[in-house]
């Protein structure tokens, strides 16, 4: 049985998205408030696996938990991409004309925000998580209050659910990261099949510092599918980047990851895996 780390109760998208990307594989999950507290829990056991989202369609990308991957010293070893699709429920016994006000997750919300706004009388109010603002109107009874979460955590919650997918976009997609310590990596992934790596470096503060990395992977036929950058705290005006990269010559891959490192600082390989 695998450990997996996630952020949010049982019904959450993690929940489901760990379902998906470990199917045909009996899962035990470690629900957990916090991302920092998904890192902790790998931290405190070699065995524990961890399941993070990393970036939105929508949203964009979660900055913090780049920092939180790169701070803690685990390795992706897979990502999973899962179709997002938010519901709205309520108490069996509310509806429309009586419900005042919904609870979710604040991506969530915005990523409701235009179907929202066609219910002006609703007050939107920033909750952790979807699924458990479904489980705490559940379990209190909170009269009047609604919650947006998956489809699946308002029927785990017995809730009532007025209208499914409420997103205004409906190509909304999160992807997420498969993340564990090290020396469980190799149990996790055959190095040999990988074609996706993610990095992060440091770059001197010069004039096209940046397009030469970029030209030296364009060389070697590396192709960048994202960049982010974060400022490095303490060192004004100085960023770190994030790149994730597809290849399809594991060899030809290292070779541009040595051509790359005098160029750069702090490079770090941040995992290797499959593309999803």
């Amino acid at each position: 049985m695998k450990k997996i780390a996630i952020q949010g109760l049982l019904g959450s998208f993690h929940d489901i998205a760990a379902h998906q990307h470990f199917k045909d594989e009996e899962i035990e999950l470690i629900c957990c408030a916090t991302f920092e507290q998904v890192f902790e829990s790998i931290s405190q056991d070699p065995e524990t696996i961890g399941l993070a989202a990393i970036e939105n369609t929508i949203a964009g990308s979660l900055l913090h938990n780049y920092e939180l991957l790169r701070d803690s010293g685990t390795t992706v070893v897979g990502e999973h991409k899962l179709h997002i699709s938010h519901s709205i429920c309520c108490l069996p016994e509310d509806d429309w004309d009586t419900i005042t006000e919904v609870h979710s997750h604040p991506v969530a919300l915005m990523q409701c925000r235009k179907y929202l706004s066609g219910h002006p009388t609703l007050k939107a109010v920033e909750a952790e998580d979807t699924a458990g603002s479904a489980q705490m109107i559940r379990e209190e009874n909170r009269q009047h209050w609604a919650a947006i979460c998956s489809h699946d955590a308002a029927e785990m919650h017995g809730m009532k659910i007025l209208e499914d997918n409420i997103e205004d976009n409906k190509h909304n997609f999160t992807r997420f990261l498969v993340v564990c310590q090290p020396q469980k990596a190799d149990s996790l992934r055959d190095i040999n099949t990988t074609d996706k790596a993610s990095l992060v470096f440091a770059l001197p503060h010069e004039e096209g510092s940046l397009s030469q990395v970029l030209s030296i992977l364009s060389f070697y036929k590396i192709n960048m599918t994202k960049i982010q950058s974060l400022p490095i705290i303490g060192r004004e005006w100085e960023y770190m980047f994030y790149i994730d990269v597809t290849y399809d010559n594991l060899t030809r891959y290292r070779q541009s990851i040595e051509a790359i490192k005098p160029l750069t600082r702090e490079l770090k390989i941040l995992g290797e895996y499959k593309e999803f």
